[in-house]
């Protein structure tokens, strides 16, 4: 069993805080981390595994956060969470066949595109999805679909995507293409923990402690988007695109 130093677990659990909150605002939660866990010496698989245990703690925060502000439309919810679940079950198999290292040169293209699409694109005035509304649930189906499974197979930016996905074709507002990507992330994360867990890879010692923080961030980073509104978000989002760039194209250069 690994174990860590109690300065280690403090410096996890404030990760955790912070992870959570940037998270519920515009993705990118486990760039903070991944890496952090790899800093205490725990291997690749493990620290994959426990990060994805403590992280559905953040998305469900955020979830209810949102719920309660009235931003997450029960019906879309209810298409999006068994969909992005059902895609990260897929994703996650995948990599058993694919080396996910295949996918970088294409996400550091979409992580562009989404940058560019986000900050471009003006959403529907109403905040609500455009066209008609059988139309716009399949959407959403397709992007949690095709979103939960890239969560489950490659995993950096899931958060960031759905939001992307969202603005861009249902064109809602940030804050509620926010709130629908934490339904849409809180499934895919379950989906993956449940599975990285029945592989004996999640350090529960380690994830359940950061889980507490999760809570906490997730629930204070949504608040602040409800809060602040769509500026606050689209500021999040780039910095968390330019981040991910920045990781992927140096894995990619040195072949990692």
């Amino acid at each position: 069993m690994h174990t860590l130093t109690l300065p280690e677990h403090l410096l996890l659990v404030f990760a955790a805080f912070c992870a959570g909150a940037i998270d519920a605002i515009g993705g990118g939660g486990g760039l903070l981390i991944v890496p952090a866990l790899l800093a205490t010496g725990l291997p690749p698989h493990l620290a994959l595994g426990t990060n994805k245990g403590q992280s559905c703690f953040g998305s469900f925060a955020a979830a209810i956060r949102y719920a309660r502000a009235g931003l997450i439309d029960r019906d879309t919810a209810r298409i999006t969470f068994p969909t992005a679940f059902l895609g990260a079950v897929v994703g996650t198999s995948l990599v058993l066949v694919i080396r996910p290292e295949a996918l970088r040169p294409l996400v550091l293209v979409l992580l562009i595109a989404a940058a560019v699409l986000v900050t471009s694109l003006r959403p529907n005035p109403r905040g609500e999805p455009g066209g008609p509304r059988g139309r716009a649930w399949l959407a959403a189906g397709l992007i949690a679909l095709v979103i939960g499974a890239y969560d489950g197979f490659f995993g950096p930016g899931a958060g960031t995507f759905f939001i992307a996905g969202f603005v861009v074709f249902l064109r809602l507002k940030m804050a509620r293409a926010s709130a629908e990507a934490k339904v849409a992330n809180f499934a895919s994360n379950i989906a993956a923990a449940a599975i990285f867990a029945e592989r004996g890879v999640v350090v529960w010692s380690i994830a359940l402690p950061m889980a507490g923080a999760q809570l906490l961030g997730g629930f204070l980073g949504a608040h602040l988007a409800v809060r602040r509104g769509d500026r606050l978000i689209r500021g999040v989002v780039l910095a968390v695109v330019v981040a991910l760039v920045l990781k992927v194209g140096r894995d990619l250069y040195l072949g990692r």
